[in-house]
């Protein structure tokens, strides 16, 4: 097995990067709740990450990390990562935090479709099928024309789903040659960057208790990245997805505890079908990268 393939230690990365994004998304909520805009979220998301990180490596001598020869890469990485928190951010801000999970589960059914049109793989009709009780699964939970849900809250919770996919896939390529320190200061300095001309459109006045919710988001989004990150530098992303599941337990707690907001009955109708998708597609990757390292008979 090389060096870079742990498989243990991606799933426990992967699972506690769980429980910090689902954290993260709680704050999101909570901080826009009362009163933040949406675009200095995403700007103090990414900003207060840059002095943790700077200061991480400053303690540690580490700066060695950051040097790299894809900044291309980096800047792609960081532009379709910066669609994603905005769809991300979007859906947790417009739905009950359960439903913007479970629609954020549609990556692997994207994936599949990803790789047939631009990597043109054959998924096979298991993925297929998956990608088919996926789909019907989130169509369950939207109930179109019934309106249970925001239906722009849906689409961009849709969004979401496949930016996270985009991301993840990219983020296996970077992890070949990249640290995951590098991955995320570059991310959050062009992200900075990015957001930086919104401010004096958005920004408001904020009081204590705001700057300390801002600055716990920047906090735990950081570590939320750098888990992702060293996970899939550990681990493929077939194998480390299934850790994202446990992410609905969190965010339902979260919304019933500090929301006071429960998922529609139609939610648990249809995420069922959503996560049996995404296990069918994490099993089929599976039986592929076995079958793939098989020797000949």
């Amino acid at each position: 097995m090389p060096v870079h393939q742990r498989p243990f230690l991606a799933l426990g990365l992967r699972l506690a990067a769980a429980l910090a994004m689902s954290s993260l998304y709680m704050l999101v909520k909570l901080v826009h709740q009362m009163g933040v805009s949406l675009p200095e979220i995403m700007f103090w998301r990414q900003a207060g990450a840059l002095p943790l990180l700077a200061l991480w490596v400053a303690l540690r001598g580490q700066w060695w990390q950051l040097k790299t020869t894809r900044l291309k890469s980096h800047g792609t990485r960081s532009l379709m990562g910066m669609v994603g928190m905005l769809a991300n951010f979007g859906a947790t801000i417009l739905l009950p935090l359960a439903v913007a999970t479970i629609l954020g589960f549609t990556t692997p059914m994207f994936a599949v479709v990803l790789s047939a049109l631009f990597l043109k793989e054959k998924p096979g009709r298991w993925r297929w099928l998956a990608v088919a009780l996926g789909f019907a699964g989130v169509l369950v939970i939207a109930r179109p024309g019934a309106m249970p849900i925001s239906p722009i809250g849906a689409l961009v919770g849709l969004c979401s789903g496949f930016m996270v996919a985009v991301v993840s896939i990219q983020l296996r390529d970077m992890g070949r040659t990249e640290t995951p320190l590098s991955v995320v200061f570059y991310f959050s300095l062009a992200g900075t960057l990015l957001m930086l001309p919104t401010l004096p459109f958005t920004m408001t006045h904020h009081t204590p208790l705001q700057w300390a919710m801002i600055l716990a988001m920047g906090s735990i989004g950081t570590l939320a990245q750098l888990l992702l990150t060293a996970a899939l530098r550990y681990g493929p992303v077939s194998t480390v997805v299934v850790m994202d599941y446990s992410s609905l337990i969190w965010t339902t707690l979260y919304g019933w505890l500090v929301f006071h907001q429960m998922p529609p009955a139609s939610t648990w109708l249809g995420a069922p079908l959503v996560v049996a998708a995404g296990l069918v597609i994490v099993w089929r990757e599976r039986v592929r990268a076995r079958a793939a390292v098989m020797p000949p008979e």
